[in-house]
């Protein structure tokens, strides 16, 4: 059971799963008119626990640091770009990572050793409106879709299973709805946080998203976030089992700039 244990480590151990909509506009002063752009490079230092499960086999438990998430990190990428005019907003983040363990099996029997590589995708798009925003502050409702795609490939080298791999893996949406908000409070200094809820039985069971911190505005373009947010995701689907919560501190810069009018 040892490489299923390890797999779903690999699975549900990206570097940085997630996104941030609260390193974007959310941390720069409300524009009265014209279009704002924020891009955001992050990273989200998470651990994770709960079960994973591959081929049908029981669900496993999961409880690994981000230390042991890093060890296996093999490639990542992950940011935001998102766009305000106004109370509007449109988000879209994308979070990519590959991971890679080489897993010894204890007879060599059916495999001597097996490689196993993960490539997790999620992405997620969401359109929003300030329901307040004034005096450096600003709470909007949000809407939109995430997508998670997952792939879980192990090549067997030895034994019977010689020169043979396997895959497993899935990809869903999930509907999401939320909120964020944004207050200055003087200083340069402002506090940010968001909640979302989502899946409801379309993609995932369900689904929730969370993070709250503080930040300093360099000047009118630069700024930087801390914070912690923690996620839940709880999905199955023909014996792949994702029912996991990843949660850790993070730490984002943010660059800003205006549309030429």
């Amino acid at each position: 059971m040892k490489k299923f244990r390890l797999a779903a480590l690999a699975t549900t151990g990206v570097l940085v799963l997630g996104w941030a909509n609260a390193f974007a506009a959310d941390f720069t002063k409300p524009q009265d008119e014209g279009w704002t752009f924020t891009v955001a490079p992050y990273l989200w230092a998470s651990g994770i626990k709960g079960e994973s499960g591959l081929f049908g086999f029981p669900p496993q438990d999961v409880d690994v640091s981000f230390s042991d998430v890093l060890n296996h990190l093999k490639f990542g990428f992950m940011g935001l770009a998102e766009a305000r005019n106004g109370p509007f907003t449109i988000s879209t983040d994308i979070v990519y990572a590959e991971l890679d363990a080489n897993i010894g099996t204890p007879k060599g029997i059916l495999a001597s050793n097996i490689d196993a590589t993960v490539s997790t995708f999620m992405g997620t798009a969401l359109g929003g409106y300030s329901v307040y925003y004034q005096d450096g502050a600003n709470f909007d409702l949000v809407a939109g879709a995430r997508l998670w795609s997952v792939d879980n490939r192990f090549d067997f080298h030895g034994g019977l299973l010689d020169g043979t791999s396997a895959s497993d893996g899935d990809t869903w949406v999930d509907p999401v709805i939320g909120a964020k908000f944004k207050a200055d409070l003087g200083n340069r200094i402002y506090l940010a946080g968001w909640g979302l809820v989502g899946g409801f039985g379309a993609g995932s069971k369900s689904m929730w998203d969370v993070m709250g911190g503080a930040g300093y505005q360099f000047n009118d373009k630069m700024s930087m976030f801390v914070g912690y947010r923690a996620v839940h995701d709880n999905y199955s689907h023909d014996g792949f089992v994702n029912k996991l919560t990843q949660q850790g501190p993070m730490l984002g810069f943010t660059y800003q700039f205006s549309a030429a009018r």
